[in-house]
Parts: structure tokens; sequence; C-alpha cells
């Protein structure tokens, strides 16, 4: 009885209150007019779009009719989205989505391996430490943001208003089920790669830590499969919710007769 007495007491306290202010890790802060933003995550960031740029550059310079090199890399990359994109979307409207979700798969990648291969701890910052920008929740909402925003998009553009009846149909009794959806869509592909990312990294760094050289090794090697795991996941997600977004209440069936 005295221990809920007690625990009762601290969730009255302002000390309880004050949580709410409380913050993970230290963070490099940059001061952008009345805006606070992690300026290690914006570093990281524009590191990963420059080995993006800079790769289709070499890839592009001196297009061969035979590839070689990085031009049959990125050749290669760009089959694996086109397909991973039609298989998802559909044959007759995958093509506009094709740069939307190989810029995803990519982008989400190379932030990935960045983590893993790249020894950011290295470079000392006033506060805070360098990391994969996945590591940080800020970036995945970010993302699967803009994946909610495209699902949208589709609809309206092939729908209109008519995109609405999805969420009555078969029966306006789902229509709280089909809102609560909409929502639980975009936490889930944020929290499943900030998730995954974060434990990936937090894993090697304890095991550096504790037997320096030799067990980290194969635990690195797994982390870059999983993360390369988590970008196709992700992309895959993504197509999968704007096909959803793009096709009728029965479709399939009209599709089936034709």
């Amino acid at each position: 009885m005295p221990l809920d007495i007690e625990m009762l007491n601290f969730l009255d306290s302002p000390n309880f209150v004050s949580l709410a202010a409380l913050e993970v890790g230290q963070h490099f802060y940059w001061h952008i007019g009345s805006l606070k933003v992690h300026g290690q995550v914006f570093l990281a960031t524009w590191f990963v779009m420059s080995v993006l740029i800079v790769a289709s550059l070499l890839a592009t310079r001196n297009i061969q009719q035979i590839p070689k090199g990085m031009q049959n890399l990125m050749e290669y990359a760009m089959d694996f989205i086109r397909e991973l994109t039609r298989n998802q979307i559909g044959e007759k409207e995958y093509r506009p989505w094709v740069p939307f979700i190989g810029t995803l798969f990519l982008f989400i990648f190379v932030c990935n391996w960045s983590g893993a291969l790249i020894p950011w701890k290295l470079i000392h910052l006033p506060e805070g430490e360098l990391a994969a920008p996945t590591n940080d929740i800020n970036t995945t909402v970010a993302l699967s943001l803009l994946v909610s925003i495209a699902y949208f998009y589709a609809g309206f553009k092939k729908k209109g208003l008519g995109y609405f009846a999805k969420y009555v149909q078969p029966t306006p009794i789902l229509l709280p089920i089909a809102v609560l959806e909409d929502f639980t869509k975009p936490l889930s592909l944020s929290f499943r790669l900030f998730g995954n990312i974060l434990a990936d990294e937090l894993v090697v760094g304890v095991l550096v830590l504790l037997v320096p050289l030799f067990v980290p090794l194969p635990v690195m090697l797994l982390g870059l499969f999983t993360s390369a795991i988590q970008a196709l996941v992700f992309a895959t997600l993504a197509g999968a919710y704007i096909h959803e977004a793009l096709e009728g209440h029965g479709d399939e069936h009209e599709e089936e007769h034709a």
C-alpha cells in the first residue's frame, strides 16, 4: 500500500511531467531562424546524396553499348528496381513510379550501408556523433510521410474524389478501421526501419567494446545483409501501398474476366 501511494505521488510531481522534455543522446544542433535541426543528420544525409549523385554521373558520363564498370552496376540496379516496381504496382501503372521507388530504395540502401561500413565515430563534432541517417527517427518518419503523400496522390490522380469510396467499402462500418490504417502505415514503415538500423548499430557497438576484433565481424556482415533487406522491405511496401491506392474495388475481378 505505501508503494502505491509513493507511485501516485511521483505521477503527480512536476518531475514526471518534465520527462517529456528529455532527449536520448546528444545532438549537434543547427539553428535556422526559429527552427532547431539535427546537424549531424543533415551532414550524413548530404554525404549519402553526394555518393548517389557521383555514382550517377560516373555511370552516365560515357555510356557504352556494352556496359562495364559503374554503368554496368547502375544498369543492374535499375533493372532490379524496375522489376520490383512492376511486381508491386502492376504492368499498366508501374512506369511513372520507377523513379520514386528507385530513389527510396537507393537512398535507404546507401544510408544503411554507410552506418555499417563507415567509421562515423572517428569524425568528431562539437556535440553528438555522426551515424547513418536512418538511425534517426526524423529521417524514417520523413520517408514514411513521403510514401503516404505518394499513395494519396496516386489515388486522387486516378479516381478523384471517388478515392474516398474505398473507406466505406464493402460496408461503412469499416470506416474507422480504414482511417486508422492510413495512420498505421507510415508509423509501421518508420519504426520498422528506425528500430532495425538502431538495434544493429547498438549491437555492433557493444560487441566492439567487449570483443574488439573477431566477434563483431560476423555481426557486421549480418548487419550489411539486414540493412539491404530493410531497404528492400521499405521499397516493396511503398510499391504495395501505391498499388492499393491505384486499384479500385472490384478491379481484380474485372481483370480476371478480361
